[in-house]
């Protein structure tokens, strides 16, 4: 049995992939006399080699969901020069004449994080003879935002409606209200919202789910509160989304407001909680120490319908560690193993360790073999 209790405190191995892959050490294409020695770097010049080729059909170059999910495996295997040379090639067809195609390359760039490129084929639709309006004006500064460039979505708005003859519409005000907020400037943000309605602007529902979102994420419930009786004198009908700000924020202002108060007040509207909704109130307990409230909206989350995620699983798991309610931990442990959940090897160890301590040998065990056996985890436990 000593052997046993030793093996299972054992630390976690490190993390090892389950198949070695040589990695190239720079993002420069290979030679084609080496190319062998780097099987993904030939996977992804096959693959730019091929897109390249079918962009020469004109019903191709219509496929948005092919160029998004191509530049976005390059992206991911940061492969940022491969992306520039699919999409710079783009200019040679007839396609970049048209606004809507040049926007789809630089919301790419944007997704990618390529912003100087978006930026600079946006420079270049005159020369290309591609007229340029508000909605690609728009795509810009989606593609600052989607590039973390928060400071450029403000400069750009700014400076450009001027340069380019544009004048921003509701989308425009959002983005820039959206970069505001990710940098924290809430002030700012909301003097934008009040701008917006000076020139005759009315916000949508999804401006005021970006400022709510943020106000209530920084612990600002009661300026959230007014916004949202603002929201409701407009006859602006929240959505799923909106109370699930809102139950994030009564976890961390100063609230005054109850849980069951919001989910009831959901329900009244016929407004259906999500997982997200769940989560949030799960994370929201755990962190407040209530881990029998948490296990109470687990329940509701699977009466509903709801399929636990990651966060679910994260979230609870050490929660009843620290509780030291070690079974449920383990039970919670088995499903997200069932469920194919990629939890971190650190959630695992902390169970089969609490496990150990409490002379569970069998379901310690038990775990170690499941983790081990577990082909979706590229880890071992030892």
């Amino acid at each position: 049995m000593s052997s046993v209790n030793s093996r299972l405190r054992a630390i976690f191995s490190k993390s090892v992939p389950a198949k070695t892959k040589v990695k190239p050490k720079s993002n420069v294409a290979a030679k084609s006399s080496d190319i062998s020695a780097f099987p993904e770097e030939t996977k992804l010049l096959k693959l730019v080699n091929k897109f390249k080729k079918s962009c020469e059909d004109p019903k191709f170059r219509c496929k948005h969901s092919i160029y998004r999910r191509t530049v976005r495996r390059l992206a991911n295997a940061k492969k940022f020069s491969m992306i520039e040379d699919v999409l710079e090639s783009q200019k040679k067809y007839d396609s970049i004449r048209v606004e809507g195609f040049a926007n789809r390359l630089i919301s790419l760039y944007g997704e990618s994080g390529m912003f100087e490129h978006a930026h600079k084929l946006f420079d270049e639709m005159p020369e290309l003879n591609c007229e340029r309006t508000v909605k690609s004006f728009n795509v810009l500064l989606k593609a600052a935002l989607d590039a973390k460039k928060f400071d450029k979505v403000v400069e750009i708005f700014k400076e450009f409606p001027l340069r380019v003859s544009v004048e921003p519409d509701l989308f425009s005000y959002n983005i820039v209200i959206h970069s505001f907020c990710e940098m924290g400037s809430f002030d700012d943000a909301l003097s934008m919202f009040h701008e917006m309605e000076g020139n005759g602007m009315e916000p949508s529902l999804i401006t005021y789910n970006t400022l709510l979102n943020a106000l209530y994420r920084n612990g600002k419930f009661l300026e959230g509160e007014r916004l949202w009786t603002m929201m409701e004198g407009e006859n602006i009908a929240p959505d799923v989304r909106t109370y699930n700000a809102r139950l994030r924020g009564i976890f961390i202002g100063d609230a005054g407001l109850e849980a069951d108060e919001v989910i009831s007040e959901m329900e009244r509207k016929g407004i259906k909680p999500d997982l997200v909704s769940y989560n949030a109130l799960i994370k929201g307990f755990c962190d407040g120490g209530n881990l029998k409230e948490a296990m109470k909206w687990y329940g509701e989350l699977q009466k509903n319908n709801c399929r636990p995620d990651l966060v679910t699983f994260a979230t609870l798991i050490p929660a009843c560690c620290n509780a030291g309610d070690l079974v449920v931990a383990y039970e919670l442990c088995l499903k997200a193993i069932d469920r194919r959940v990629l939890l971190k090897a650190a959630v695992f160890k902390n169970v089969v360790d609490g496990l150990a301590r409490k002379v569970k040998y069998d379901e310690a065990s038990e775990l170690v073999k499941l983790v081990n056996s577990a082909s979706h985890l590229n880890y071992k436990l030892e």
